[in-house]
Parts: C-alpha cells; structure tokens; sequence
C-alpha cells in the first residue's frame, strides 16, 4: 500500500510541477507583452479594414508600406480585386469636375 501511495504522490507533485511552470510561461508572456518586449516595431503589412460579405467570403483591405490592396478571400480561390491609387490629394480631373 505505501509503494501505491508514494506513486499517486510522484504522480501528484509532477502534475503540480507542470502546472506551476505553465502558469510561470503565461505571466511571463503576459508581462512581456504589457511591456511590450517583442512587439514588431514598424510592422510593413496589416489588415486596415475587413469586411463579411456572405458566410464565407471576406473583402479585406490590406496596407503594405503606402500601397492597399483589396482582397476576397473564403471562396473557391481568393481573388485580388487590384492596388488601390495612393492617397492624398483627388487628381487633378476630379478637382476640375468638383469631386
């Protein structure tokens, strides 16, 4: 009886063990991110802006550097709708028409 006592008491401390190490990783995941260790500091590609169109195709709105691109994606294949212009000020055509 003391061998199967002493073995659910290993058993015990090594599951005790494992749990005190995964919690010491998650505050110490959390806490590098409040400080905000190993954050990408100018990140060149992200989401501006996304979009459900049905319940399974998104239109995402993605920036790379200056440039956005527009994207469906959750059908067949996802599909590149084009580069959008730059921003900043409308050309010059559209000043002229009033827009």
């Amino acid at each position: 009886m003391t061998e199967t006592a002493s073995l659910i008491t290993a058993g015990l401390t090594a599951a005790a063990a494992l749990l005190a190490v995964l919690a010491a990783l998650l505050l110490a995941g959390r806490a590098a991110r409040a400080a905000g260790i190993g954050q990408r500091i100018g990140r060149r590609l992200s989401i501006e802006e996304s979009l459900q169109l049905d319940g399974r195709r998104r239109l995402l709105l993605l920036r790379c550097d200056d440039r956005r691109l527009l994207l469906v994606t959750g059908g067949a294949q996802d599909l590149s709708l084009g580069w959008l212009p730059p921003e900043g000020p409308p050309p010059a055509a559209l000043r002229e028409a009033g827009g």
